[in-house]
């Protein structure tokens, strides 16, 4: 009979120790459980603070872009009025030189009628002729194509050929209408005859 009561105090030890690891696993399953849960509950977090960030900093960026499209298309805006206004007035200098020029003029064909002396006259429209050559030049233009010069198509535009043998051939024989430079563009060829190549 102690026999019996010995087995079933084994027995009783085995099913006490089986339970005692089967709550053991159960403990540990539990506690991985709720360390998974608190690693993913940690790394939801995380990811939307991260999220928060992003969206935070997406929203500055377009704040940003915004403003800087905005200070462009003032710019833009500035600058165009800016150009249409220097336009409009680029040519405000050239005029304040010229006008002296033309009240010049004015005031000679004025006195015209009352000068009876024509020699006068011609010492007044010149010097009105070289106040203006003055003015031109100040402007940076000037004449080109001189009776004698070699033919230059960047300068001259040929409307004859005339043979000549007094001069080279290709030499400006007459200047019909005097061209003129701006500094070193030239703004109207000189309309000019030139002399023939004599074939004999």
């Amino acid at each position: 009979m102690d026999e019996i009561k010995d087995e079933n105090l084994d027995l009783e030890n085995e099913e006490t120790k089986d339970q005692d690891s089967n709550d053991e696993e159960a403990n540990k399953e539990e506690k991985l459980e709720t360390n998974n849960e608190e690693t993913e509950n940690e790394a939801g977090n995380d990811l939307i603070k991260k999220i928060e960030e992003l969206e935070k900093a997406n929203l500055d960026l377009k704040d940003t872009l915004l403003r800087r499209t905005a200070d462009f298309e003032n710019y833009k805006r500035r600058v165009d009025q800016e150009q249409k206004s220097f336009l409009s007035f680029a040519n405000e200098s050239l005029l304040l030189n010229v006008l002296p020029v033309y009240d010049d003029l004015e005031r000679s064909l004025e006195h015209a009628d009352e000068q009876a002396n024509f020699e006068n006259l011609k010492k007044g429209i010149q010097l009105v002729f070289d106040k203006f050559t003055k003015v031109l030049e100040g402007q940076g233009v000037t004449k080109i194509a001189v009776k004698g010069d070699p033919f230059d198509f960047n300068m001259h535009d040929a409307l004859m050929q005339k043979p000549d043998d007094s001069v080279p051939p290709h030499t400006v024989l007459e200047v019909l209408e005097k061209g003129y430079k701006l500094r070193d563009k030239v703004i109207r060829h000189a309309k000019v005859i030139v002399s023939q190549e004599l074939i004999s």
